[in-house]
Parts: C-alpha cells; structure tokens; sequence
C-alpha cells in the first residue's frame, strides 16, 4: 500500500490530545474520520509525537498507508476539507517509501514554549500562550536554561506516569530569547518524556521569579527527584515547531 507524509498543523484548545481518546475528541481522530471519507475505510494515521490535551502543533509529521494512490493535492485538500470546521490543517503531503515512519524515522524533535509575562491578561492569546501576570527576569533565565543541555538523567522534570524505558535523554537545546512581553523558550532533542518540556519551563520560571538560581536549577536536575521539580506549566504555551528526519527522496 501507498504510504503518504503528512506535515500538519493544529490548534491544540479543543482537543484531549494528539492520541485517540474514548471519552472526547483528539486530533488523530479526526483526521481518522476525514480519511474515512476521502477513501471509505478506516485507516491508521500515526504521528510523531503524541502531543497533550491542549498543546499545539505548527509542524507534526504523521505518516498513513492507503489502499491506493492519490494525487498528492487530492489528499491534502479532501482531508482539510473533512475535518471542517476543527483547527487542523495539512500543510504538506509526500508519497514515501514504506520505510518512513513518522514516529521512529525521526531524529529531532523541535518545541516552543510562549510565555506572556505582563500585567495584563491576553485578549487573542488567552489559549496559546501561558500568561504570567508579573515581570521576569529574562537575563537569569537566559543565562541558566543552558544548565539542563546536554545528556542527563531527567527523572526530575519525568511526569509519574511517563512510559519512558529510561531518563535518561540528550537535550540539544534549551535556549531562551525576549520578545517584547513575550519570552520564548526553545527546546530541541531526538525525543522527550512525558511532560518534560513543560516540568522544565516550570523550574526555569522559578529563576525568572528569583525563587531560585541557576545553581538551584542544576540541583534540582542533579537530585533526580519528581519532588524537586517546579510546578509544571499549563499546556497553552507549548507548540511542536518542527520533526526532522534524515534525508529522504520523496516518491513523487
């Protein structure tokens, strides 16, 4: 069978979940249902990272097998015609060898995490940014999100109920930039646990209140303790930028 790459983005508000749920909409779903219509059968549409309920999405990659082949417009405007009037949209369709997985052919994760640090409450934002009415100190977050780069036992910042085999994970990058009110926070591995991005976000806030210092951040890193974990943000503000993978020829 055909096997396709999808490149989608999706607002994460009114979804449980990238993943399939019994008890309310997930964005997998529905684009489960859209290719029930376009193909009338069911289909198995796996994706790159199974983002939580409530978390964005301006690059996941998905890949799904069809029972023939399609033009690669056809399937792209069918399906985002399907899942009217849900926020999600395929942005790019490629015909792949069977070879492609989107889950394991990657070998780089990119996340954003937006945080509006004033006074005021957002208006157009209120679900995509995590809004933090106070001033930060964005210099102190800037200089100690490098503490947690590099390869470590991340069992502090492992949600409990991660299926992670291990903690231990390479974290590429974690840099932090300014914005106007907004302060961004980047963060690139091949892969992350349960609840790892928003569990560091959390603990470097904690510096940008001057709760704590770098060196806090790195002992609490270093204690491999869930109890020593800041409080883990709201998923409002977290976006999957990006999925990279090896060079692979399209095949059409």
């Amino acid at each position: 069978m055909p096997r396709y790459r999808l490149t989608l983005e999706y607002d994460g508000t009114p979804f449980l979940g990238w993943q399939i749920q019994p008890d309310g909409p997930s964005v997998q779903g529905r684009l489960v249902e859209a290719f029930r219509m376009l193909t009338r059968s069911t289909v198995d549409v796996r994706g790159a990272g199974r983002t939580d309920s409530g978390v964005h999405a301006l690059g996941q990659v998905a890949h799904v097998d069809l029972k023939r082949e399609y033009p690669l417009h056809v399937i792209r405007e069918a399906v985002n015609y399907h899942v009217r009037p849900d926020p999600v949209a395929i942005l790019d369709v490629q015909r792949v060898p069977e070879s492609f997985d989107a889950r394991f052919s990657a070998v780089a994760r990119h996340y954003q995490f937006r945080i509006l640090a004033r006074r005021a409450p957002p208006a157009v934002d209120k679900f995509r940014v995590w809004w933090v009415p106070q001033v930060l100190d964005a210099a102190a977050m800037i200089a100690a999100a490098p503490r947690l780069e590099g390869r470590h036992d991340f069992t502090t910042f492992r949600a409990a109920s991660c299926q992670a085999k291990s903690p231990v994970k390479t974290l590429d990058r974690f840099r932090v930039s300014v914005h106007g009110d907004e302060i961004h926070i980047e963060a690139s591995a091949r892969s992350f646990m349960h609840n790892q991005v928003r569990s560091m976000v959390g603990s470097l806030k904690m510096v940008g209140e001057g709760k704590w210092t770098a060196d806090d951040l790195t002992a609490a890193l270093d204690a491999k303790d869930r109890a020593r974990c800041g409080p883990v943000t709201p998923p409002s503000g977290l976006y999957l930028v990006r999925v990279d993978y090896p060079e692979t020829p399209a095949l059409v």
